[in-house]
């Protein structure tokens, strides 16, 4: 628990000290945000897609676990 509030708090001083805003554009959506913000979202996003990859392959794991036991 102690790790997780310090690196929030890593990730909060650094998107304080990281203010300037950067032009982003997605998906044909084009917008301004805080650097630390936009790399803040990029990372919040490629951990949601390992989370996605990962539940999937438990899935499997078990259904194969369960096909084996009976």
């Amino acid at each position: 628990m102690i790790i997780a509030v310090l690196v929030l708090v890593f990730l909060l001083i650094f998107i304080l000290q990281n203010p300037t805003r950067t032009e982003l554009t997605f998906l044909g959506a084009t917008g301004t945000l805080p650097v630390g913000v936009a790399m803040l979202l990029a990372a919040v996003g490629g951990a949601l897609l390992i989370a996605l990859i990962g539940s999937a392959r438990i899935l499997q794991l078990r259904h194969t676990a369960r096909r084996r036991h009976h």
